[in-house]
């Protein structure tokens, strides 16, 4: 199976220059390694979560090196991550959906993904054999590009020297990609998500080079907050373990021509809910309007507070009254200075 998807192009900064402004044609997602490849290619192979400033390092080298070859530049991810499959209660909380890295893929010009879906099977596949059937029979590539610690194959015993040594064998180029380094800190995943964890939004988006945002489809949810005097828009996740919870002064993309500030809590509501599910909702300090269905952008400006249980549906309205009060205040030192 395999599909096109036409993204929208992200605020001005949150892309490489080049793309997707001189697209011609929207970016081609496979679901599957074709079984003879078509034509040769420039590969890149990954998770991509959070496509931080060293994923966007990556693909930047990865556009120069398919230019150069005159081939496409693709990129081959996992759906789920490894190790989500292997063990999912001890899996890193995801910093990004399919949908939001395949958007910001889109963004920074690749020109295919190649998303592998993660399953017995394929955890089984000897590095030998990866290579074989995937980089040679199905992708023909000239040209890969991996991170300094790749991994690959059956327990993971390939490696980059391995990779390098069947890439002579095969007629490919290996090419290995030092870390980026960003306030003395190596740009990763594991870095990003600690600094949300702490609430340090400041060092987060100097890792992704963007402010850290969830996008998701408005639903309807139980009606709770409009009971209470401040309607939220309830913002649909696709995973439930989210790299940061509490409340937030936020901003959300995706309603009007500029962003609409608000006050988000994300969460488990332990006031009014004992399901355990992450919740994502977001009241808009001067909005009103019909948001349901709509495919929106929450973005983290600053962390007010953890999440807390209060005794009453009283004592919530009162702290979420206060909430909303910080965060107009937020606002106002950021239009005065």
């Amino acid at each position: 199976m395999q599909g096109f998807v036409d993204l929208p192009v992200p605020p001005a900064g949150e892309a490489c220059a080049e793309a997707p402004y001189g697209r011609r044609f929207p970016m081609l997602i496979l679901r599957h390694v074709p079984r003879r490849a078509a034509g040769a290619a420039a590969l890149t192979i990954g998770n991509f979560d959070g496509v931080h400033l060293g994923h966007r390092a990556m693909i930047e080298r990865l556009r120069e090196s398919a230019r150069r070859l005159g081939v496409p530049g693709c990129v081959m991810t996992f759906e789920p991550h490894p190790r989500e499959f292997f063990a999912p209660d001890q899996a890193p909380a995801r910093l990004t959906s399919l949908r939001e890295k395949l958007e910001a893929l889109a963004a920074l010009g690749v020109d295919r993904v190649l998303v592998c879906r993660f399953d017995y099977d394929f955890a089984r596949i000897a590095a030998d054999a990866f290579v074989e059937r995937f980089l040679v029979g199905g992708l023909a590539v000239r040209w890969v590009l991996v991170g300094d610690d790749f991994r690959f194959g059956a327990r993971r015993q390939g490696d980059a020297e391995l990779l390098t040594a069947l890439g002579r064998a095969n007629g490919f180029e290996v090419e290995r990609m030092p870390s980026v380094m960003v306030d003395a800190v190596r740009a990763s995943s594991t870095a990003v998500r600690e600094r949300l964890a702490s609430g340090d939004f400041g060092g987060a988006g100097r890792l992704l080079g963007r402010p850290y945002s969830i996008s998701g489809r408005v639903v309807r949810g139980d009606g709770i907050g409009r009971r209470l005097g401040f309607p939220t828009a309830n913002v649909h996740m696709r995973h439930d373990r989210p790299p940061l919870t509490g409340i937030f002064v936020v901003e959300l993309l995706g309603v009007g021509e500029t962003p609409c500030p608000g006050v988000a809590s994300l969460g488990v509501r332990p006031t009014v809910s004992d399901s355990g599910r992450a919740v994502l909702e977001v009241h808009l300090l001067d909005f009103a309007g019909d948001l349901y269905g709509r495919h929106v952008t929450v973005r983290f400006l600053h962390k007010l507070r953890d999440e807390e249980k209060y005794p009453g549906l009283d004592a919530l309205s009162a702290a979420i009254a206060r909430d909303v009060e910080r965060a107009r205040a937020y606002f106002d030192r950021g239009k005065h200075g």
